[in-house]
């Protein structure tokens, strides 16, 4: 599992693009220049980056019959409006992915196509229980055993 966090961290990290800006010409309005509001602050403490990795379908080989049936994309996408839009209506991101999970006994990963859902939302115990039913609705619908939960404190400004 720790595996699997750290790859998609060392992906994701790596996914972006540095270039170098040149100042903004005079007079310009520069992003600190504009005010955010209660939901998009300009800029914010106390707030979490919570990352959800949802298994949706095993990786097989050619002829491989999967041990569970994969969730198609309207299955994905019904659940991310009745139970993730429905909780966090000001914004989500949503990847695609790959992962590995080695059960307990098992000699072999078990691979997986996944989800990434990552919201950025204020650390209260409202926004916790909200990630926590998303979690539970998940493993209601699927019979899927785990949905990973990886948080980290985050200074936002939009």
């Amino acid at each position: 599992m720790k595996h699997l966090a750290l790859a998609l961290a060392v992906l994701l990290a790596s996914s972006g693009c540095a270039t170098l800006a040149s100042p903004p010409p005079a007079g310009a309005t520069t992003t600190a220049d504009l005010q955010g509001d209660a939901a998009r602050p300009a800029s914010a403490q106390g707030w979490v980056r919570s990352e959800l990795y949802f298994g949706v379908g095993e990786e097989r080989g050619e002829g491989e019959r999967p041990q569970a049936d994969p969730i198609s994309d309207a299955q994905w996408r019904d659940f991310l409006d009745t139970e993730v839009t429905a909780r966090f209506p000001d914004g989500l991101t949503v990847f695609d992915a790959y992962g590995q999970w080695l059960f307990r006994g098992d000699a072999a990963p078990n691979r997986l196509r996944t989800k990434v859902l990552v919201v950025l939302h204020e650390d209260t115990p409202q926004r916790r229980a909200d990630i926590e039913a998303i979690r539970l609705a998940w493993k209601r619908q699927t019979r899927h055993q785990s949905v990973l939960w990886s948080r980290q404190a985050v200074d936002i400004s939009f």
